[in-house]
């Protein structure tokens, strides 16, 4: 067991120092591979063989996620005809460790004749892919994890996390935002957070709990109950807001009344001032407010007077907002 755990330790230390001695490396070839791919008119292609083919996927992907539109393109499919994808104002974005691999190398003739801009991410500064490139990025590394040497991990450990340098670099420079992230990461729990307002879950139209200031408690019972939110909003004969009516105020209201709470009026027991929220913010927000003042509805009024729609903390719980 100890053995493995030492084993285990080396391969992390090894691979940590790849990506350090990258850092030393970031110099005006990154700026200009910036440059070059933030200035692009159409979408950066991402290509890379194997192992380098599989870090290149997870690179076009971080792009496309983060404001850079991107896609991979297979080598081997490229010189048999889907090199057709690239288009004019397309940037390629070239990974092989090696910079010999014989699929990078067929292809790069006809990215020159299309009149592409190249970046290389290659180990090696000499090779036919580094000076074919317009800029090359060097990810070398002085050893593999792998005790053979054989198998790729320090250097595809290198070259995605130069991958990630320049994502997120061109992140930082296009002022991308989680708002932005959001939009197109809908599916996910931070999209949710980001997209959806209080308007698209609450209880609209008959949904919505709501009795009169007159309205005898008994009734107004059978209006919470009824719904099945635990709240009714209260309002005026002109349909303005007055208050709320929660199971709170009902258990409080026979502790203080007893049975004479059924023969009282809605705006006598009801809860004054109430929090409310508009239909714009933020589902999220609406969620900090229930939780800040422990609570688990809320009335939804634009112009704090007509009742809107209502927002149950359940309503959060199912848009997957909690």
């Amino acid at each position: 067991m100890k053995e493995f755990i030492e084993q285990a330790k080396k391969i992390l230390q090894i691979e940590a120092k790849a990506v350090s001695a990258l850092v030393d490396r970031i110099d005006e070839r990154f700026v200009d591979a910036i440059e070059i791919i933030y200035s692009c008119t159409g979408k950066i292609v991402v290509t890379g063989m194997g192992k380098s083919g599989l870090i290149g996927k997870k690179i076009a992907a971080t792009f496309a996620s983060t404001g850079t539109p991107a896609f991979f393109l297979n080598p081997a499919e490229g010189s048999h005809g889907d090199i057709g994808m690239v288009t004019k104002g397309d940037v390629v974005l070239m990974i092989s460790n090696s910079g010999e691999t014989a699929e990078i190398v067929t292809i790069i003739p006809t990215l020159k004749r299309m009149d592409m801009k190249i970046i290389a991410m290659t180990g090696n500064p000499n090779s036919l892919l580094a000076r074919s490139a317009d800029v090359s990025l060097d990810v070398s590394v002085e050893e593999e994890a792998c005790p053979m040497g054989l198998a790729p991990t320090a250097s595809t450990t290198a070259a995605l996390a130069m991958g990630d340098a320049l994502a997120i670099t061109l992140l930082n420079k296009r002022g991308f935002t989680a708002e932005d992230f959001a939009l197109i990461h809908p599916g996910g729990s931070l999209g949710r957070k980001l997209i959806l307002t209080v308007s698209d879950i609450m209880h609209t139209g008959t949904d919505i709990p709501v009795v009169s200031t007159d309205t005898f408690m008994k009734d107004a019972i059978i209006e919470i109950s009824s719904k099945r939110l635990g709240i009714t909003a209260v309002v005026d004969s002109g349909k303005k807001l007055k208050g709320v009516l929660t199971d709170g105020d009902l258990r409080r209201g026979l502790e203080k009344w007893g049975e004479g709470l059924f023969s009282l009026k809605a705006e006598e027991v009801m809860t004054l001032n109430s929090k409310t929220v508009n239909t714009k913010i933020l589902a999220a927000k609406a969620l900090a407010i229930m939780e800040k003042h422990s609570i688990t509805c809320l009335v939804v009024s634009d112009g704090g007077e007509k009742v809107d729609g209502v927002i149950h903390l359940h309503d959060l719980l199912k848009a997957g907002i909690v």
